[in-house]
């Protein structure tokens, strides 16, 4: 079973995950095994979890208002009303209000770090329904329009998906020119374990030669590179 395939709204718990990260890029390293567990697409909604985190506590502008709003519906609960909550009271009624919110961010803040952590959300929420079509040309537009950062994490994300859908060889290049043009969501390590590990699939010694290459790199990033290097090794 891919990876992508298991990102079922059970197994990967969307927005209960994204609410509890706080710490960005470290969190997702020195966790990698539980990420390979889940579906690689879990990173990315990691990586969102900091950026969520930071922007509910600006509450002064007005884009990172409409964002704080949005990101309150996406974790919104299903069942009864339990004021001063938000819930609805079906999954259906949830998924529409969750996607009209982050899309009317996306659009009308295209191009800033609000609009970029909407458009990334919404993403994860088309590769979550197993619309990797629809989830690739969201990312695409997030790498286009984003500053560096969140479109480094949009990056990542396109690149799983593209693998995801057949397309291992556009996803590998993708990762490489990231590894080479690393930025503070997305470091050169991060870049270069998921393109070790993606390798690995197809060709296991290439892409164990990319992974041993990060072994002296910091104590989170050598435990990682363990961790996929084991993965390639089972399967």
């Amino acid at each position: 079973l891919h990876p992508v395939d298991r990102l079922t709204r059970k197994e990967l718990k969307t927005d209960q995950f994204a609410a509890e990260v706080s710490h960005g890029f470290d969190f997702v390293t020195q966790h990698t095994a539980d990420f390979k567990k889940y579906g690689a697409i879990v990173l990315v909604v990691a990586l969102l979890g900091g950026g969520a985190y930071f922007y509910r506590q600006r509450q002064a502008a007005a884009r990172g208002e409409a964002l704080s709003q949005a990101l309150r519906i996406a974790g919104a609960k299903v069942g009864p009303p339990a004021p001063p909550s938000i819930t609805f009271p079906t999954q259906d009624a949830k998924d529409t209000a969750r996607a009209k919110a982050l899309a009317d961010v996306a659009a009308q803040y295209r191009g800033s770090n609000e609009g970029a952590i909407a458009g990334l959300y919404l993403g994860v929420g088309l590769a979550d329904k197993g619309d990797l079509k629809g989830a690739q040309k969201q990312f695409q537009d997030v790498v286009d329009s984003a500053p560096a950062d969140m479109a480094s994490v949009a990056t990542m994300a396109l690149a799983q998906t593209l693998d995801a859908d057949g397309k291992g060889a556009d996803a590998e290049k993708l990762l490489k020119n990231l590894s080479e043009h690393p930025t503070a969501l997305v470091s050169k390590e991060q870049a270069l374990l998921e393109l070790g590990s993606m390798v690995g699939k197809r060709n296991k010694a290439e892409g164990e030669k990319i992974l041993s290459g990060l072994s002296n790199s910091r104590a989170a990033v050598a435990q990682s590179v363990v961790s996929a290097l084991g993965a390639l090794t089972n399967n």
